[in-house]
């Protein structure tokens, strides 16, 4: 009798979870993408749950990426019928952009995505959340385990507020296994799968630290803008978003922060190997790792005691009690394109497909004190600086400087930061300026042809209507 109360939520595999967890057609499921292009979680769930003729569903995952292509025939074929994330790529952002959904997709930031949550626009009714290790009671966490995957950041939520949370994991530990990122009180379900990802092709793509010379020239110019901005001063935080150029700049910080004496109280954001390198040698004091970007990170989230956990909600949603992204003083952010205004567009490139990520780029640039992007003045025989942005991710008015490899751009509305660089010998131009040189480079982009129906809705984090982006024309 005994076994049977403490082993009541395992499940004997996928199907039987899913039977006990009432779903029903039409229901929310949810995932976290913690895992990001080596996740195997949300195909292998989809194909058990179209196996046994479930239609209608809403999914939302945290974010989608290149591996969820198997998605495209549960879309055709009914089983998926709206879409909540933060961003899509691949075939199946190709296909939607090509009108393959009736419903448009709603896209999210990452603090937006708790937003919608927390105020019962998004419902999830089970959410299936992947963990490396677990206890059969339901305690779990990505620190420990042949698949580690670190943060378990986004799962925290769902996993807070879904009506019915199923564990599935590799490997069951004793009772209670600690420290519990998803805990027994909050799980219904819990299922030994072979496997939840691959934790190799976590750290690929745009979480990869570049070795591109512009992109690291770029880099070099962003930390110089940093260190004369008024920001660069002891106790300062930082984030660094997700592109080569972006996650590069710690590298040059480092040795400024050393010949300034300067430390910084904590890091943010999706955690690099940079990132703990610099909080080992005593130069970042703490970091709160929402997502951790490469197995540097996940192993030091296990072995450092000033390497914190922390939720999507405690990141950066805008109407909790406390979003640490309002917190934090310099956060350096990428962009697909960037316009005159300086809006930015990290979701669509520039024929107009779906091929970036809200992620939590409009977040971080709405609180920090100072946001700097950083981006080529064009790509091949592309503009990134252009006169209007295809589609608005980040609005003007949170971003102060654009670095690229042709100059530097303070937003006017930061006149005291113009006027600190320029103090210290770096040359700043209109963005107008920089605009024109970039046209006069490569010439315009000939104009898109789209239909007239919206393939997605462009979500700022309050939830409000941003933007929508348009069917791209045959």
């Amino acid at each position: 009798m005994e076994s049977i109360k403490q082993n009541r939520k395992l499940r004997s595999d996928l199907k039987d979870a899913i039977v006990a967890s009432g779903l029903k057609d039409g229901d929310t499921i949810s995932f976290h993408h913690a895992f990001r292009a080596g996740d195997v979680l949300i195909n292998d769930v989809l194909a058990t749950i179209a196996s046994m003729g479930f239609k209608h569903l809403t999914l939302a995952s945290s974010s989608l990426t290149d591996c969820h292509a198997p998605l495209v025939e549960h879309v055709r074929s009914g089983v998926i019928s709206k879409i909540f994330t933060s961003g899509i790529r691949g075939r199946l952002a190709d296909e939607i952009s090509a009108g393959i959904m009736e419903t448009p997709v709603e896209i999210h930031s990452h603090g937006g995505r708790v937003h919608l949550v927390q105020t019962g626009e998004l419902s999830i009714d089970v959410a299936f959340l992947g963990t490396p290790s677990a206890d059969s009671f339901g305690n779990a966490n990505a620190m420990v385990g042949k698949s580690r995957c670190g943060s378990l950041g986004y799962a925290m939520v769902d996993a807070q507020y879904a009506k019915h949370v199923v564990v599935l994991t590799e490997q069951l530990m004793d009772y209670p296994h600690s420290p519990a990122s998803l805990t027994q009180d909050q799980v219904d379900s819990v299922v030994v799968v072979e496997r939840v990802g691959d934790p190799s092709k976590i750290g690929g793509g745009a979480t990869r630290m570049t070795t591109n010379p512009r992109e690291l020239l770029i880099a070099r110019k962003a930390a110089d803008v940093i260190e004369h901005s008024g920001y660069f001063e002891d106790g300062f935080s930082i984030q660094t978003g997700s592109g080569g150029a972006s996650l590069a700049v710690t590298r040059f910080l480092e040795s400024k922060m050393v010949r300034n004496d300067i430390t910084a109280s904590f890091g943010l954001g999706g955690i690099t190997a940079t990132m703990v390198d610099l909080h080992e040698k005593g130069l970042i004091k703490k970091l709160m790792d929402v997502q951790s970007f490469d197995a540097h990170a996940a192993d030091s989230l296990g072995r450092n005691p000033n390497h914190i956990e922390i939720s999507a909600n405690q990141y950066a949603n805008p109407s909790s009690k406390g979003a640490t992204v309002d917190q934090l003083d310099v956060v350096i952010l990428s962009a697909l394109e960037i316009d005159t205004d300086f809006n930015v567009n990290v979701i669509t490139g520039s024929d107009g497909v779906i091929r970036g990520a809200s992620g939590g780029h409009c977040d971080a640039a709405a609180g920090a004190k100072l946001t700097v992007v950083v981006a080529p003045l064009v790509r091949g025989r592309i503009p990134t600086l252009v006169k209007r942005v295809l589609n608005t991710v980040t609005p003007g008015e949170s971003i102060d400087v654009l670095v690229t490899d042709h100059g530097v751009a303070v937003n006017p509305a930061r006149e005291e930061v113009k006027a600190r660089l320029e103090a210290q010998g770096i040359q700043t131009f209109a963005i107008e300026e920089l605009q024109q040189r970039a046209e006069l480079l490569v010439g315009t982009s000939a104009p898109i042809a789209y239909a007239d129906k919206i393939v997605a809705n462009v979500r700022y984090r309050d939830g409000s209507l941003l933007d929508q982006i348009k069917q791209v024309a045959k």
